[in-house]
């Protein structure tokens, strides 16, 4: 007659406690809305908005520095317009040339 080989569970498993922490660590930590990955994925993404934040507070001050500048000198608001709105006085004429785009 032979006998059959049973598997021996451990004793710690056998323990209801433990098998129910095992299971409520398992949910908490990979099946839960709220799991590991989604709270790396949102900080991640936290880190990214702060980053972007900060540089647009740098282009904004930067801005405000150019709109000073351009208000508090007739020279220097002619020249912006001229640069960059093409503008010119009634006796001038106005040449655009383009510039060809760089190879890289």
């Amino acid at each position: 007659m032979e006998t059959k080989k049973r598997f021996k569970v451990p004793a710690w498993l056998r323990n209801k406690y433990i098998v129910a922490g095992i299971l409520f660590i398992t949910w908490i930590v990979f099946l839960d809305r709220h799991n590991f990955l989604s709270q790396y994925e949102l900080h991640s993404e936290v880190n990214q908005l702060e980053n972007q934040k900060a540089f647009y507070k740098q282009e904004i001050d930067r801005a405000r520095q150019d709109q000073f500048e351009l208000l508090s000198s007739p020279e220097k608001l002619e020249k912006f317009a001229r640069e960059q709105y093409r503008m010119k006085k009634d006796d001038e004429d106005l040449f655009i040339v383009p510039v060809p785009p760089k190879a890289d």
